[in-house]
């Protein structure tokens, strides 16, 4: 069995695979400060707890966007698992060029996305990742990774018009029945829905008018679903499109 470990800046996404088959995922809330036989402990009881022996996990693959916790999980996986983890990073093969100014730049979870949608679902692609940040990835038709855009997660946003104003409350992120809010709490409910619908409709047009050709639009992340109910362009929604891409870069980098 694989295990593919997602460190992300607000969850920590793990997933079992038997062959290509995703037995099971699990989420935790990261915590820079939590030790290798913490997290440990934890890992070792959820795959316990689903049925998963430890003992059978023969490989580990691994990406993180929170350099302090990389050294942490790869402590994990040598302690608890014997097993020495394929952390993706710059140098591990990915099958896709990075036509990037600076390829070191790009954030591996991004990359290890668009590495997945490519094989699920072709080219060209716009890869949606709905999460503490809200990213934008672009595969060329010739299966390029060229970049992308990065604009604040919706709850990032949410949080700080609370925390920078003086008199507007935390709101609950939830649909608001018309654009013209009627109070405090539905315009701001309003200027955040709408306005992030807006911000991913406005940014495939503009994608599409660049790449000169209409792409797929594949949504990923915590809130990719209620977007995609609300986003005629998206055409498909994948919650475990990372650990799939992590899955198939390990499966790369062994047959080396």
């Amino acid at each position: 069995m694989l295990l593919a470990i997602d460190i992300g800046n607000t969850n920590i996404t793990l997933g079992v695979f038997d062959d290509d088959e995703l037995k099971a995922t699990w989420n935790l809330a990261t915590g820079i400060h939590r030790t290798p036989d913490e997290y440990g402990g934890v890992v070792l009881n959820l795959m316990e707890r689903q049925g998963v022996s430890p003992s059978k996990v023969t490989g580990v693959v691994l990406c993180g966007v929170v350099p302090p916790l990389l050294h942490t999980f790869v402590e994990l996986c040598n302690r608890y698992l014997a097993t020495k983890p394929l952390v993706v990073e710059a140098g591990v093969k990915t099958g896709m060029r990075i036509r990037l100014e600076n390829p070191r730049e790009v954030g591996p979870d991004r990359v290890v996305n668009a590495v997945a949608a490519q094989n699920l679902y072709g080219k060209p692609l716009i890869i949606i990742d709905l999460g503490t940040a809200t990213t934008f990835d672009v595969v060329s038709q010739e299966g390029d990774y060229l970049g992308g855009a990065i604009a604040p997660g919706i709850a990032i946003a949410s949080e700080a018009l609370f925390a920078r104003t003086a008199v507007l409350p935390r709101i609950e992120l939830v649909r608001p029945k018309q654009v013209i809010g009627r109070n405090t709490i539905s315009a701001m409910q309003s200027g955040i829905i709408f306005g992030y619908i807006d911000l991913i409709e406005g940014m495939i047009r503009r994608i599409e008018q660049e790449l000169g050709s209409k792409a797929k639009v594949v949504a990923t992340g915590g809130q990719a679903y209620p977007f995609a109910e609300e986003i005629a362009e998206i055409d498909v929604v994948n919650p475990n499109l990372t650990l799939i891409g992590l899955r198939l870069i390990y499966e790369m980098n062994r047959e080396q």
